[in-house]
């Protein structure tokens, strides 16, 4: 049976696996689900239409699935889903998702979220991706695996992050990030490739040689966006790494950062 503090209060409704442990004055709400193994400290509210998958951490005062802070929501049953093994640290807000997107705000897994980060309606994140503290996410970012956010690092609705991509301390991001790509700034400006990153992740030195000429390929070639793009998709036939970077291009819709 789950081990539940007597100050907390969790729904008769709510579904939660026989070893998770709910801390003193926690909140979890009717339509809750949460997995094997997860603890949720002391002073949260988990509420709304969401399913928390296995071993995850989730510190005291965070909130986790309110409704979306959107004028348009209209009480629409939206969603929040957040896989395994994350760590989510303290005075983190994660909304649900709109009936104008998907319907829900997702997670993957093995994610490392620092204190004060805001995950905003319809926001998709990858896998073992670093949220450092304050970073914030207004609603409709996707986040590739694996990328890194500084603190206080600030996205606009609808950017799209790379994966592998790393942001410095105050970044604001108001266009896309292609993967693979460090950025700075405010506005921000990419400040070559996370190499160092990709080399604790195993990427041999040849891939890292190829990615930083893909790099110069689309920042230094003196080439437009579609005319860069296209050529790393040739490149990318052959040189199996790029094609992370490829598909980001593509999928870019807001312009990527200059």
């Amino acid at each position: 049976m789950a081990r539940i503090h007597p100050t907390a209060i969790v729904h008769p409704a709510a579904r939660l696996a026989e070893d998770v442990e709910v801390g003193a004055y926690s909140l979890i709400g009717e339509h809750v689900e949460i997995g094997a193994g997860s603890w949720i400290g002391s002073h949260v509210v988990v509420e709304g239409h969401t399913r928390i998958g296995e071993r995850n951490r989730i510190f005291q005062f965070s909130s986790i699935g309110a409704i979306p802070q959107d004028k348009k929501y209209a009480g629409e049953p939206t969603r929040l889903e957040i896989g395994n093994d994350n760590t989510i640290r303290e005075f983190c807000t994660f909304n649900c998702g709109t009936a104008q997107d998907g319907g829900v705000t997702r997670m993957g897994d093995h994610n490392w979220i620092m204190a004060y980060v805001h995950l905003a309606h319809d926001c998709q994140v990858g896998n073992r991706t670093t949220f450092a503290n304050n970073a914030q996410l207004a609603g409709h970012v996707v986040v590739g695996d694996y990328a890194i956010l500084g603190g206080f690092t600030v996205v606009h609705q609808f950017v799209q992050i790379g994966a592998h991509c790393m942001t410095a301390m105050g970044t604001i991001l108001l266009q896309d990030v292609p993967a693979y790509v460090t950025a700075s700034g405010n506005p921000s400006q990419p400040h070559g490739i996370n190499a160092e990153g990709l080399k604790r992740r195993g990427f041999s030195a040849e891939q890292v040689q190829a990615i930083r000429r893909a790099y110069k390929t689309l920042y230094k070639a003196g080439l437009t966006f579609a005319e860069a793009r296209d050529e790393i998709v040739r490149q990318a036939a052959t040189e199996p790494a790029l094609q992370v970077l490829a598909d980001s291009l593509l999928r870019a819709t807001r312009g990527i950062i200059r």
